[in-house]
């Protein structure tokens, strides 16, 4: 009844200057919340209320488990590829060190897509897209005959596959978790400590047996189990009445702008909250990534052998599952804002990023395990909060792009961040001041994290309201329609002029 009505709203607009309420509430996320539920309110109701936080939620966080030990999981283990591409092409540590920054860049880069694609179509679809891409990439390296051909094979395609796989299913997992979020996080983030555990050593034995070129065709068909994780997203419920007002709005170029606006956030880069939490961790992806590819060849450089230097990161990755786990629970329990506890994780990390070089110059095999093992504590600690801290700020209705715009902001630290630690090497022909300038960024992130509005508070702000997006729409439609309703006014009131000024006449 709603949507004829409303249709004959839209096609009597030049006669009813009220018609135009109409379309903006047809076009309100509540009335096509309230057309597409066909259930009764206490019933669905009921049903939000039972829905997070438990159910099919969990499902998500066993894909959400698995897909990422296939994303940063793998990512974190190609430092045993380093070597060997350092070896069979001859060329300088920073050369080899943008195969991994350009994949590492490209999943950052491209999240904003995924998030958009997810936002207008279905997220099923975008992360088995991107685990096929994913695992096509690694395929077409393992013939790669020159650098630019792993730049364009590991970078690109891969970085594309993991950009389209990473936000959605990580945006999924939160939109089912509420008062268990962190914790939600903290469990399928947990599988990249594990799998860097079980990873470098298994990757080393792969290139042994079969070379590198052997083992990334094995990776590539390991890449392709994204797929099923994927497919156990739910499809979303879409209303069919939004796509006949869309098609009727589609040759407007301010609607498309619009559309286009609200599937990639693009409001949240004007709000300040926003700028600077994307700012911090921008300064943290500098840093945050570099030992897990350079520790490694770090190791060997100081005398250790290739399964010693293996396995530091293997322990590293150990406490990182720990690490996840730990600071998923304890945040859960509300006795620290999660900023605060992010800010702390995200210290102890800089530190002992800085300390790792140091433990290794008495040539102490101990000393450099300790140092990781907490290194790789504090860094799986602070992952689940960095993501966890969106919605407190952005809110949970625009976590989706939220996460998109910040991992596309922060691709060009990813970017520069390990080529940089290979320059240092290069220059003083050691990894110390690469570790040291590293660690010191993480320092830099938590100092921008301290100008939060309302960082020193005890309590958490309150968060965005949902209305809030709405607002930018409703201003879209009254521009859309400002100057036909502009002449529907000054029409009817010419009109009602004339009938007022008659009888005036007839009686003067």
């Amino acid at each position: 009844m709603l949507l004829s009505s409303c249709s004959c709203c839209l096609l009597s607009l030049l006669i009813c200057p009220l018609c135009s309420a109409c379309v903006d509430f047809f076009f309100t996320d509540k009335s096509l919340l309230d057309m597409s539920n066909t259930k009764p309110k206490a019933e669905s109701q009921s049903d939000e209320a039972e829905g997070p936080d438990g159910g099919w939620g969990w499902v998500l966080v066993g894909a959400l488990f698995i897909s990422t030990s296939l994303v940063f999981g793998l990512m974190r283990s190609l430092g045993i590829f380093f070597v060997e591409f350092v070896q069979y092409f001859e060329e300088s540590a920073q050369a080899i060190s943008w195969i991994s920054s350009t994949g590492l860049a490209a999943q950052q880069f491209f999240s904003p897509l995924g998030a958009a694609l997810c936002n207008a179509y279905d997220a099923r679809v975008v992360v088995m897209t991107g685990g096929c891409l994913a695992g096509l990439g690694l395929i077409l390296a393992s013939q790669a005959t020159c650098l630019l051909h792993l730049y364009l094979t590991m970078g690109v395609i891969s970085g594309l596959g993991w950009g389209l796989v990473f936000t959605p299913m990580v945006a999924t997992v939160m939109a089912n978790f509420t008062r268990r979020r962190t914790l939600a996080l903290g469990l399928g983030f947990s599988s990249i400590g594990l799998s860097s555990f079980a990873f470098n050593p298994l990757f080393q034995f792969l290139v042994e047996m079969y070379a590198w070129r052997g083992a990334l065709l094995i990776l590539g068909g390991l890449s392709l189990n994204i797929v099923p994780c994927g497919a156990l997203i739910r499809p979303q419920r879409r209303s069919k009445a939004p796509a006949k007002v869309d098609s009727e709005n589609r040759s407007s170029c301010a609607a498309v702008l619009h559309r286009v606006s609200s599937h990639l956030e693009l409001s949240l880069l004007f709000e300040r909250p926003y700028i600077t939490y994307t700012l911090a961790v921008t300064l943290l992806n500098v840093g945050y990534f570099v030992p897990y590819f350079h520790l490694v060849a770090h190791s060997r450089q100081c005398g250790f052998s290739e399964y010693q230097a293996a396995f530091v990161m293997s322990a590293a990755g150990a406490t990182d599952i720990l690490g996840r786990i730990v600071s998923g629970w304890f945040s859960d329990l509300g006795h620290f804002r999660l900023i605060h506890l992010l800010t702390s994780w995200t210290t102890l990390a800089g530190v002992f990023i800085m300390l790792l070089p140091v433990s290794s110059l008495s040539g102490s095999y101990t000393a450099l395990m300790a140092i990781s093992l907490l290194y790789g504590f504090c860094s799986g600690a602070l992952t689940s909060l960095v993501f966890a801290v969106i919605p407190m700020i952005v809110g949970v209705q625009r976590t989706m792009g939220g996460l998109g715009l910040l991992q596309l902001i922060e691709s060009s630290a990813g970017l520069l961040g390990t080529p940089l630690s290979g320059l240092l090497k290069d220059v003083t022909g050691n990894y110390v001041a690469s570790f040291l300038v590293s660690g010191s960024f993480l320092v830099l992130g938590t100092l921008t994290m301290t100008t939060l509005p309302h960082y020193f508070s005890c309590t958490d702000p309150p968060l965005p309201s949902p209305d809030d997006k709405d607002k930018g729409l409703h201003q879209e439609l009254e521009q859309m329609h400002s100057s036909q309703s502009d002449i529907n006014y000054r029409g009817v009131n010419d009109l009602a002029g004339e009938v007022t000024n008659k009888p005036k006449e007839c009686v003067g």
